[in-house]
């Protein structure tokens, strides 16, 4: 189960931020005109890395939390 629990964690803290980064970024670069211009200097970029990456601990904590929903699931006896 600590495995399972781990594993899970660790495809959260993963897996989180690449999407979260993916759809920030589209979003940015369609509903803002300048991102990507020479006047913007990376703003939208680094708006988008810092969401990535303040989104990984609540990924790590989903990640958990499908574990241990998924593991007492399995154990709950069906009628």
């Amino acid at each position: 189960m600590a495995l399972r629990i781990l594993g899970f964690g660790l495809l959260g803290f993963v897996v989180t931020p690449i999407v979260v980064g993916i759809t920030v970024l589209v979003l940015a670069y369609s509903l803002d005109s300048r991102c990507g211009t020479p006047g913007d200097s990376g703003g939208c970029e680094m708006g988008v890395a810092s969401i990535a990456i303040a989104s990984a601990l609540p990924g790590l904590a989903i990640g958990v939390a499908f574990a241990l929903y998924r593991h007492f699931r399995k154990k709950r006896v069906k009628p």
